[in-house]
């Protein structure tokens, strides 16, 4: 890494980056009782905790954010993590700011007024197997300012969605200049003196008719535009005028290159000149999901005042993420040359679209590889993730807290989709009790615990972490595990997820990270997001040479599908489609400026295939936290989750970085984050990255990640395929993937009702509610996800009144492949008598059969505590007479507690009944459901399953009823 001066970075960490969380409900921040506001059955507290840090700058910015701004700036929160954060939130440069990055311009804020650069020669540092850096470095062309002017200071007297107003003052002379991204001219107003362009050797001046000059400095060429009536005089290194005592000017950049002619020049500054006057007096962004297209258009709207004549219209330059998706209007030839490639022009416009197709996500890929011995292999991985407590051993901090959060949330997920129930409640558990702790402050909490500050308008978790408080950096990527947690909860648990109860505390930190509602004054609208470069900013106060910084943009892309997934699950559909233009706009900006797979924003000497984080002049082959490339490469991969699918849109994009992996590790084997790279390569070789995997299964994993789940996600790609992004869906929870010609379709669906899934190519899918379907091959993936499931039939049929059980999940008349043991989690000291927690499930489907009046529920389950005392399990069986997913009727037995011996011990219906709902009745394509859990007893149980008929002590069910 290169040196740098100034503040601590955006994150110096040991691992990857952050998490988030989200929900609904009202807020009345002005009447807190110190024990914490409620929201919900939740709260957070406006009492700093004890030792927390609060956001730092020059002076008093920690209580005073706003003493860098001007009495016309707009109230309400302070913008932070944008390009121009530094200009508010001073850190090392108290009086003005540090470099601002807003292409094609770059700029710095100065005694005499506003330094203006149009950097075109890049420094590129490193070389193609190590770290470097390629940076567009600033170096002021001129000076913008009024002559005589010597400001203390540079204020921000407004902004809007992407501009920015500074202001200088030295009492007699003033000057107020608006900047923003992507426009080709500085606006500007000035009291006290001449407008004035300072150089420091005499600029070549090319053109001048009346108000309006042309000059080249450093190689660019540029127009200044004084009010009609007003000229420009030229005296050795300034030209100045006195604007005909009308006190506004405009200067513009011209995208010409060496060998553009002087009629050219002229003919741009005169196009340009039609829009000189109109001033940009406010910029702003909406969006629309259309799901029949699946297409988000995004429109990006100008406001401009006439400063003299009627032009409404405006000059933009469009990044390549904008015009690669340009809904409408013709570039002109001419391009700027910028840090993420060549921005092409629009003359005369006041909005533009952009419609960027969406080609889905969803909550997890579906079990349709894990089938014969695969299935045992990841119920062995399973049972491992399941040992103790699902987060111990992560830190305690926002990020390392999303980490765990995010490991359990995908566990939860996968294990629903292979009937694995026991674990799935094992981490819906975990994660209910954890987020419900960071979600309940109390009077003297300092632990575990949010805080709003209405100064700075934003929700820090304490403990904190990576400068999350006193840099305000990263809430996006901590918030986003936390909201992506939720989401997997609220699909099995609606209820924590209400309103009423826990979802307004994750409203709370989606709307911190990137507010989506412009009416809510108490967070700045999308703080993390920035809205024309396409991508989110990780440092707050983005008070670096280079600009801001953003280093793990798949940490961003995380934060975009938890709201996706978190809408969806709730009932959101503002908070989902704010997900979904984040992230197909976002995924765009990574596929263009982290990855360049078309070769054009990285300069050519850079020979790289991607860069570890992107700054505001440039990118890096490098990360905050270490230089080995597996990391590198990966900090933009993880976490790997059903949101990652967007990595494999380019498989041969895939091919070439891990390619450069291999190359500058030295290695075929990936020395760390071995399960995230590999995860990464199955995108476009999934049957490589499986062999891979098997071969090297004793490999460390990343700290997020557990073998269960890199196994179901390789195993399942090797089944499907790599993603296909010729077809789209009318669904927001879809994908498409094609192996071998042949395509699979995917959805889930989170509501409660079926639907129907249509795709662009006329295959249409029907979706069970709280399932995940799939086409082919395969028809079903999932668990018991919601009442009202439907699950799949019973292979082979159920032909017997008596079911074996066969791990994971089956009840079935078949034998099974081979004795194991299923492990009954211990009850943790809690009594769970009557009540299944953390419960083995196995179930039957598409039984039909009628009911014996005189017969009765028997079983005989084989079960071992080994030598472990006060232990005692439990069972229920239940009865779905049409395969609706409901259990109408329940059976629960008094719990058999077992004896501290080793050998197995037989738990029969002798126990007796201890509670029953319901009537039976005969069975019409109906479900046969066992419970086992621990009622009581810290140990575990062993349940003996899937033993054959030669083995012997095989644990059975017999249903009362004649099977036909």
């Amino acid at each position: 890494m290169r040196n740098r001066t100034g503040p601590r970075p955006a994150r110096l960490r040991t691992i990857a980056v952050l998490s988030a969380l989200a929900t609904v409900g009202p807020l009345l921040l002005d009447t807190a009782p110190a024990s914490g506001d409620p929201v919900g059955a939740g709260s957070y507290t406006t009492t700093l905790p004890a030792g927390a840090a609060l956001p730092t700058g020059c002076g008093d910015l920690s209580t005073n954010p706003r003493r860098h701004m001007t009495a016309n700036a707009p109230a309400g929160p302070v913008p932070t993590n944008d390009w121009w954060s530094s200009l508010v939130y001073k850190r090392t440069d108290c009086a003005f700011s540090d470099n601002l990055m807003a292409h094609p311009f770059s700029f710095d804020t100065v005694a005499g007024g506003l330094g203006v650069d149009y950097s075109t020669s890049p420094t590129i540092t490193g070389t193609p197997t190590t770290v470097g850096e390629y940076h567009f470095q600033y170096g002021a062309d001129f000076t913008l300012g009024v002559t005589g002017l010597n400001a203390a200071e540079a204020r921000v007297d407004g902004w809007t969605d992407w501009t920015v107003s500074p202001y200088w003052s030295d009492g007699t002379r003033t000057l107020r200049a608006t900047i923003g991204h992507g426009s080709p001219f500085v606006y500007a107003r000035v009291t006290g003196g001449d407008a004035r362009l300072s150089f420091a050797s005499a600029p070549a001046v090319w053109h001048t008719s009346g108000n309006r000059i042309g000059f080249r400095v450093d190689g660019h060429d540029y127009a200044a535009y004084a009010p009609t009536g007003a000229t420009w005089s030229v005296s050795g290194t300034a030209i100045t005028s006195n604007l005909a005592g009308r006190g506004y000017f405009s200067v513009a950049v011209l995208p010409t290159t060496a060998g553009s002619t002087d009629a050219r020049r002229v003919a741009l500054a005169t196009s340009y000149g039609t829009y000189a006057h109109a001033h940009v007096t406010g910029t702003r962004v909406s969006w629309d999901y259309d799901e029949s297209a699946s297409v988000v258009r995004a429109t990006y709207a100008f406001t401009t005042q006439a400063m003299e004549g009627t032009q409404t219209g405006t000059v933009v330059a469009l990044y390549p993420h904008q015009w690669h998706n340009l809904g409408g209007g013709t570039p002109i030839a001419e391009t700027y040359l910028s840090p993420r490639g060549p921005m092409k022009v629009l003359v005369g416009t006041s909005a533009f679209t952009t419609n960027t197709r969406y080609n889905g996500v969803l909550p997890e890929l579906p079990g349709v590889g894990i089938t014969g011995g695969d299935a045992t292999t990841l119920d062995g991985y399973l049972d491992q993730a399941a040992q103790g407590d699902p987060l111990a051993g992560f830190g305690n901090d926002t990020y390392w807290t999303g980490k765990g959060l995010g490991r359990a949330a995908r566990l939860a997920e996968i294990a629903d989709l292979v009937n694995r129930a026991d674990v799935r409640d094992k981490m819906l558990g975990a994660i209910r009790n954890r987020l419900t702790d960071w979600f309940t402050a109390s009077s003297g909490k300092s632990q575990r615990v949010f805080y709003y500050d209405r100064n700075w308008g934003t929700l820090i978790g304490y403990p904190a972490s990576y400068g999350s408080d006193a840099e305000l950096n990263d809430h996006h990527f901590h918030y986003g595990y936390y909201v992506a947690a939720a989401a997997t909860l609220a699909k099995f648990d609606p209820s924590w997820a209400a309103r009423s109860q826990y979802g307004g505390m994750v409203d709370l930190l989606i709307r911190d990270a990137n507010n989506y509602d412009r009416g809510d004054t108490r967070f700045p609208f999308l703080r993390d997001f920035d809205i024309f470069a396409g991508h989110d900013w990780a440092a707050g106060h983005g008070a670096f040479f280079a600009g801001n910084n953003q280093e793990s943009s798949s940490e961003g892309m995380n934060f975009a599908n938890a709201l996706i997934q978190w809408g969806q699950a709730t009932g959101d559909t503002t908070v989902r489609d704010a997900g979904l233009y984040i992230y197909t706009t976002q995924a765009s900006a990574i596929q263009n400026y982290w990855q360049d797979p078309d070769d054009e924003a990285f300069p050519p000497a850079f020979e790289h295939s991607t860069v570890g984080m992107v700054w505001g002049d440039g990118g890096a082959y490098a990360t905050w936290f270490t230089a080995d490339p597996e990391k590198i490469h990966g900090i933009n991969m993880l976490p790997i989750t059903g949101g990652s699918l967007y990595l494999g849109h380019d498989p041969a994009y895939v091919d070439r970085n891990v390619a450069e992996i291999v190359r500058n590790s030295g290695s075929a084997t990936p020395r760390s984050w071995a399960d995230v790279i590999w995860s990464f390569q199955a995108l476009s070789k999934p049957d490589t990255a499986l062999a891979a995997f098997r071969a090297n299964s004793g490999y460390t994993p990343e700290e997020g990640e557990s073998r269960a789940h890199t196994f179901h996600w390789l195993r399942n790609l090797s089944a499907l395929g790599q993603v296909d992004t010729g077809v789209t869906a009318d669904h927001p929870l879809y994908a498409v993937f094609t192996r071998n010609g042949a395509r699979t379709y995917v959805a889930t669906n989170l509501g409660s009702t079926s639907v129907t899934v249509h795709f662009s190519n006329g295959t249409n899918l029907v979706v069970a509610p709280g399932r995940t379907a799939t086409t082919g091959a395969y028809t079903w993936s999932g668990g018991s996800a919601v009442p009202g499931d439907t699950p799949p039939p019973t292979d082979p049929p159920v032909a017997s009144p008596v079911l074996k059980l066969v791990s994971p999940s089956a009840l079935t008349t078949a034998d099974g492949t081979g004795a194991r043991g299923d492990t009954i989690a211990g009850a943790g000291g809690v009594n769970h008598d009557g009540t299944p927690t953390n419960a083995r499930v196995y179930t039957a489907c598409g039984i039909t059969a009628t009911l014996d009046p005189s017969g009765s529920t028997r079983f005989a389950l084989r079960v071992d505590s080994g030598t472990g005392v006060a232990n005692g399990v439990q069972v229920r069986i239940s009865y779905d007479p049409n395969g609706s997913g409901a259990y109408p009727v329940s059976e629960t037995y008094h719990y058999f507690a077992t004896d501290p011996v080793v050998g197995w011990e037989t738990y029969t219906q002798d126990r007796g009944i201890q509670s029953r709902t319901g009537v039976p009745a005969d069975l019409s394509g109906g479900c046969v459901r066992l419970e086992v859990w621990s009622a009581i007893g810290n140990g575990t149980t062993t349940l003996r399953t899937s033993a054959t008929t030669t083995e012997g002590n095989q644990s059975t069910v017999e249903i009362p009823f004649t099977v036909r």
